[in-house]
């Protein structure tokens, strides 16, 4: 656990991951002292990649730093918050809400959602200025540990130490601030997922560099110009109505997006009839375009030989099935026909006016889901609806690591209700203390307070998809079966990641597990469903595990697929016992690992009576092979 992470973080080097790679897929280039064979690499790849020594790069202070932060394992353990998991609408729910910062829930995340998300929306700070954006750093490396990890010297050790601790809003703490958390995020995407970022003029253009060098600048999609606003205010020279939303794939080649539903505009456009429906005209002969050539003779007796877009064939077979309208007056043109009933939507173009969402109607739909204005920059439902609806399908994974006020969760839910999908949301948000003095946060403190919440940033957004989905359930009668049980997943679990206090930590520093006595206050502190929801997190089952406990003698064990995990004290040898039995007996009980909170034992003695148990299971009939793993 944090005694484990620790000893594992100390000998990270910001390379790890990607030496890891490489031996996996090229461990012929690797010598035998270890050393990386440049050259070989060349050969391996000089059929399908050109090798050049000319390029350009992002570079900022910090850079380095940031790769070596993405690459530490989190301390972090994460508490199910189990009064309201466990209520009716949320016990089977498999969206989720993690209250924490987003660096560490996205650590946690990779451990069981790698490769699993679909799409990711964030809107991170845009470092106005105003904004509220500081870089904050929990890490406590000194000039020396830095030079070593990063192999720089002493004076770009001491300056990267001083923006990580003196609250910075410039470029370089941004980009250092956000790259770390996209590489990570990078990772959870699937192969055909996409990731849209929404940001301004202030650090637009170096964000699109730094996603340029995380996911490749061949997997651009497209830069998104929205206008935010109808108002235009009166300040400045040029008046500022538009922010952008920047989109990036992980692999181009598996890229998948969907059209949008057609727009009431684009509705008028089916304006002629026949016996088939609505349809729009479709350009069959086009002197830019068209690459067939043929003669179609007119209806008064004139001869068009082209250039036309479609082959002879497939316009021979759609005037036949009565597809070719054919304009009048003695100057006839065929055109195809495209019915309004057959259309699969349209596909957007790279500027989105407020139709497709705006400040104003996200601002006063979230003040009367609330009440009050408890959110001064949330976005709009409307908006991101439009981009999962392009980036996701029915049964996709979504994640925003910058909650807010729980604006994607919010159209999650409100897309699943339009096309009847079952997308599940992760949302991330920072507990961040409101302060009451703040005359930009009083209200939200004031509201929080008065319905008995604590008066974090992170409850804005729970409140928010409580509040929305009693909103759906009542305006949507028809989410109910005959038992009036609801058709769909408007519930979430809700999770808290949490640092251990000092002195846990001290505790689990000096605990001796070669002693005679276990320490079951280490237990205590963390609790037995902290343990167990980040283990098996930890061991790639989610946050959503189906888990049983097991009654072993009156010890109570936990049991999940290849995992039995050993948390409490006293385990007995009447629950060895009965752990066998298990084995011996029940044909589906076939945990292949047994892990043990290793503060609640003492190692060697429990430790060698599983061992010797498990020898005889081993070399039995049924020949298990079952590891035992102690954890601290």
């Amino acid at each position: 656990m944090i005694k484990d992470i620790e000893r594992n973080n100390e000998n990270i080097s910001i390379n790890d991951t990607a030496i890891s790679i490489l031996k996996e897929h090229f461990s012929s280039c690797f010598k035998k002292d270890g050393s990386f064979d440049m050259e070989r690499f060349k050969e391996e790849l000089k059929d399908k990649v050109d090798v050049v020594h000319e390029g350009y790069e992002l570079k900022f202070l910090g850079k380095s730093y940031a790769k070596l932060l993405a690459s530490l394992d989190t301390t972090t353990v994460i508490t199910p918050n189990t009064d309201h998991n466990d209520l009716p609408e949320n016990q089977n729910s498999e969206n989720i809400y993690i209250s924490g910062d987003n660096l560490d829930g996205l650590k946690h995340l990779l451990k069981s959602y790698s490769k699993s998300v679909k799409c990711i929306y964030i809107d991170p700070p845009y470092n106005t200025g105003s904004d509220g954006f500081v870089y904050k750093d929990n890490f406590n490396f000194t000039v020396d540990e830095l030079q070593d990890k990063l192999s720089v010297d002493e004076t770009q050790a001491k300056r990267i130490l001083d923006l990580t601790k003196r609250n910075s809003a410039s470029h370089s703490a941004w980009l250092m601030f956000m790259f770390s958390r996209l590489q990570l995020a990078k990772d959870l995407l699937k192969d055909d997922g996409v990731i849209f970022i929404s940001i301004d003029d202030n650090e637009q253009a170096n964000l699109k560099l730094l996603c340029d060098d995380i996911f490749g600048e061949e997997n651009f999609v497209t830069e998104i110009a929205w206008r935010k606003s109808d108002n235009q205010a009166n300040i400045g020279q040029i008046a500022r109505v538009k922010e952008y939303i920047i989109c990036y794939c992980k692999s181009k080649d598996q890229l998948n997006l969907n059209k949008i539903p057609l727009t009431e505009k684009a509705k008028k456009e089916y304006s002629y009839g026949d016996e088939n429906g609505k349809f729009r005209r479709a350009i069959l002969l086009d002197k830019t375009r068209g690459r067939h050539f043929y003669d179609v003779k007119t209806k008064s007796g004139n001869i068009l030989n082209g250039p036309w877009m479609i082959k002879e064939d497939d316009f021979l077979e759609k005037d036949k099935n009565k597809e070719i309208y054919w304009t009048s007056a003695g100057d006839e043109q065929p055109y195809g026909k495209i019915y309004l009933d057959n259309s699969t939507g349209q596909i957007v173009n790279d500027f989105w006016d407020t139709s497709f969402g705006s400040n104003q109607e996200a601002s006063l739909n979230l003040e009367k889901l609330f009440g009050v204005r408890v959110f001064d920059f949330s976005k709009s439902v409307k908006l991101l609806t439009n981009l999962l609806i392009i980036g996701t399908d029915k049964n996709d994974l979504v994640l925003d690591f910058f909650s807010g006020s729980a604006s994607t969760a919010h159209a999650v839910m409100e897309l699943n209700i339009k096309d009847k999908g079952n997308r599940k949301f992760i949302s991330i948000q920072l507990p961040e203390v409101l302060n009451p003095k703040d005359s930009s946060q009083k209200t939200t403190y004031e509201f929080l307070k008065s319905i008995n919440k604590p008066t974090t940033l992170d409850y804005v957004g729970i409140e928010r998809i409580i509040r929305a989905s009693k909103k759906i359930k009542t305006e949507e009668p028809n989410l109910f079966n005959d038992e009036g049980a609801i058709k769909g997943d408007f519930g979430f679990k809700h999770f808290i990641l949490n640092e251990p206090n000092q002195n846990t930590l001290d505790k689990c520093e000096t605990f001796d597990n070669a002693g005679l006595l276990g320490d079951a206050s280490i237990l205590d502190d963390f609790g037995t469903e902290t343990v167990l929801t980040t283990w098996l997190n930890n061991d790639g089952y989610g946050l959503n595990a189906n888990v049983e406990t097991i009654d072993l003698d009156g010890y109570m064990a936990h049991y999940c697929k290849k995992h039995l995990y050993l948390i409490n004290p006293d385990f007995t040898q009447g629950a060895m016992v009965a752990l066998f039995e298990k084995y011996d007996t029940i044909a589906g009980f076939n945990p292949e690992n047994i892990v043990l909170f290793g503060y609640s034992f003492i190692e060697w003695s429990v430790t060698e009576m599983l061992e010797k148990n498990l020898k005889i299971l081993n070399d039995s009939e049924k020949n298990l092979k079952i590891n035992i793993d102690v954890r601290y």
